[in-house]
């Protein structure tokens, strides 16, 4: 058992996949004291993160229209070492998972060694990837892993239109090869107003396949993605309204055998459907994580909020806890504007997303395609 002290009382991973926050009483009848960090009249820091999400590659074979890495088939690999050094930062800050990612890092030749790596130093290791370069040869090279995610986009065209080819295919042979290897695998799904129809018989389709996990991601404007064409690709009006309804019929069809969740992003979405934040955190279900219990690290190992963050140039691990571009994050989402301080959500969804404002707006302001905030400018106009 893994665990790390906090004021509230501590974070305790049962095992790779089970991490659970317990209060001081639990915590205590675990063996755990947290002294000095107990003492409600002492000024603390910033908690470190719990997950960080680690570049691994910059190399893709394919380079997908909104790609938010800028991956392309000659990119080059982040040096083992240079991974060794940021797992050995990320395990003495008390970080419990890392997720690897890229482009694609079935591109590394050493992958394996690479999860080993993370293991080695206490850390719990996930793994998204394309499924390109999955063959039967290397399978054995990801069972280091606790979960491997297999992004697919949809089926009856949907992957294509979203990404500019279609690799429908490689993704449903790997989500089956890696199902039948007994690897934990779960699906990324990338939500935009070409994939959204296709989400239910995707569900199907991957269940049937093996699959085990359906995440919903927000498309967002990040990277090859960061363009006018993002525009004409995120979620329209009638979309965000029936994602709430989307998610009620997913979860009756699919029970215990498909969990499904959505990205910390799309929180503002739920607004017309969902008044209580507690019914949120009973999903599974939390707001913007970037800059505090989520860290992403860039290529060149330095930190952001998130992975999708690129107006600004990352900080070292030893800063978290007083960047001043971390704190901007944190900041916002700890006393937004109107409508969202007043919103019943508030706690939940901590003003939406912040790669999503900095690219409608260009400074940090409410979601600017949550229902509640269009409705609020449409009345003062």
């Amino acid at each position: 058992m893994k665990s790390r002290l906090e004021r509230f009382g501590a974070w305790v991973q049962l095992d790779p996949s089970t991490l659970v926050a317990v209060g001081r009483g639990r915590a205590r009848a675990l063996g755990l004291e947290g002294g000095p960090l107990w003492d409600d009249s002492a000024e603390t820091a910033h908690p470190m993160p719990i997950e960080a999400h680690v570049s691994v590659t910059a190399r893709c074979p394919v380079e997908c229209v909104g790609c938010y890495q800028d991956a392309t088939s000659d990119g080059e690999h982040v040096a083992l070492d240079s991974l060794r050094a940021t797992f050995d930062a990320l395990a003495a800050a008390g970080v419990f998972t890392v997720a690897l990612g890229g482009g694609e890092p079935l591109a590394r030749a050493d992958l394996g060694q690479v999860a080993r790596e993370a293991k080695a130093r206490g850390l719990a290791c996930v793994l998204t990837t394309s499924g390109l370069g999955l063959r039967e040869e290397n399978i054995d090279d990801l069972r280091a892993f606790s979960q491997v995610n297999v992004s697919h986009d949809g089926v009856g065209g949907a992957y294509r239109a979203l990404r500019g080819f279609d690799g429908a295919t490689v993704a449903e042979r790997a989500i089956a090869l890696l199902a039948s290897s007994g690897i934990p695998v779960g699906v990324n799904l990338v939500l935009s107003r070409e994939t959204f129809a296709h989400v239910e018989a995707t569900a199907e389709r991957v269940r049937a396949l093996g699959a085990t996990e359906l995440q919903l991601l927000r498309y967002k404007p990040a990277g090859r993605a960061a363009s006018l064409d993002y525009l004409a690709r995120r979620l329209t009006r009638a979309q965000v309204s029936e994602l709430w309804p989307t998610l009620e019929r997913l979860t009756r069809a699919h029970g215990e055998a498909l969990s499904v969740r959505i990205d910390c992003a799309m929180v503002p979405f739920l607004v017309e459907h969902v008044r209580d934040p507690r019914a949120l955190s009973r999903w599974g279900i939390f707001g913007c994580e970037a800059g505090r219990h989520l860290a992403a690290v860039d290529r060149e190992g330095l930190v952001l909020g998130c992975s999708f963050e690129r107006d600004r140039v990352g900080a070292p691990l030893a800063d978290w806890q007083r960047d001043a571009g971390l704190e901007a994050f944190r900041a916002f989402a700890g006393d937004p504007p109107e409508p969202c301080r007043s919103c019943d959500l508030r706690a939940a969804c901590r003003g939406g997303c912040k790669v999503v404002s900095m690219f409608v707006s260009r400074t940090f302001s409410s979601d600017p395609e949550c229902p509640r905030v269009i409705a609020h400018r449409e009345a003062q106009r």
